[in-house]
């Protein structure tokens, strides 16, 4: 197949616990070794939640403790974080601190909102929280990575969320880095109830026609699936985009290790002749400005 690296970004816990699948980190030490598993696994990108929310500089603090032994070893690592939920609803003071640290090179905007919740007992959706960015918080998100130097990663959960992000693109205002990561749900959802476009070939088209000729590196993900298993990671790849997997999305029979994941989207690259990208590769292929 003629077409450059793919890059796999694994989410390797998200809020899945070890109910979920004993194989989640959560730990410092075991997200620590998960990020340096994955990565030699063939992983290029690596994103983690962590478990403090609140103060930025201790939600700051609780990521380098996860991240400092990868970067001992791995000064190449691409890792980011999630949002915080502080006590005044979304708060994104902790990506400048860890952008600071001259560390962290990816960052992470999700450029609209979305109900994300459960389902009860009568099969209708329950429970759970509208994720909601404003237009201005996502103007600040936007430029706050613009200013910190580094390439947000861009989630979108639903088809508003790509039209937001083309009025950036087209107003010059997306920062140097971004990548874009079309999120397919199956009916489990991330909370247990479905949202936006279904984890078929047809619903990556659509998202494919709204990009259109936008140069941007996008990515398929399947929530509540598997994107190797259902074909769509091949798809992608045959299509020019990349990969996104890990614990954080899986949803199926089996309890996999986010190595695993990782080996087994590797496999399907070298299957199709395509290479996977290293981490230095990942950050020329997105041109991230810290790179």
């Amino acid at each position: 197949m003629d077409r450059g690296p793919v890059i796999i970004e694994a989410a390797i816990n998200g809020n899945r616990t070890k109910e979920h699948n004993p194989n989640v980190p959560r730990a410092h030490a075991e997200l620590a070794a998960d990020t340096l598993a994955v990565l030699e696994a063939g992983a290029s990108i690596v994103h983690n939640h962590g478990s403090v929310f609140g103060d930025p500089r201790e939600v700051a603090d609780d990521y380098l403790a996860g991240w400092m032994p990868v970067f001992a070893e791995r000064p190449d690592a691409l890792l980011y974080p999630t949002a915080n939920f502080g006590p005044n609803g979304l708060d994104f003071e902790h990506l400048h601190l860890l952008a600071e640290t001259g560390l962290m090179k990816v960052s992470l905007c999700d450029p609209g909102s979305t109900n994300l919740g459960g389902v009860g007992p009568d099969g209708l959706p329950t429970a759970g929280i509208v994720y909601s960015n404003s237009y201005d918080s996502i103007r600040f998100q936007m430029e706050q990575a613009a200013a910190d130097r580094v390439g947000p990663s861009l989630a979108i959960y639903e088809p508003a969320f790509m039209r937001t992000t083309l009025m950036y693109w087209r107003a010059g205002k997306l920062p140097a880095g971004t990548m874009i990561k079309f999120y397919l749900s199956t009916d489990r959802g991330y909370m247990g109830a479905p949202f936006g476009l279904p984890a078929t070939r047809l619903a990556l088209d659509a998202y494919l026609e709204i990009l259109g000729d936008c140069p941007v590196p996008w990515a398929v993900s399947v929530v509540g699936g598997d994107v190797v298993a259902s074909g769509l990671a091949e798809y992608a790849v045959e299509k020019g985009g990349h990969i996104h997997l890990g614990l954080e999305f899986f949803g199926g029979d089996r309890q996999p290790t986010n190595v695993e994941l990782v080996e087994e989207a590797a496999a399907l690259c070298a299957r199709l002749g395509v290479a996977v990208a290293s981490c230095d590769k990942a950050a020329a292929i997105l041109g991230l400005p810290r790179a």
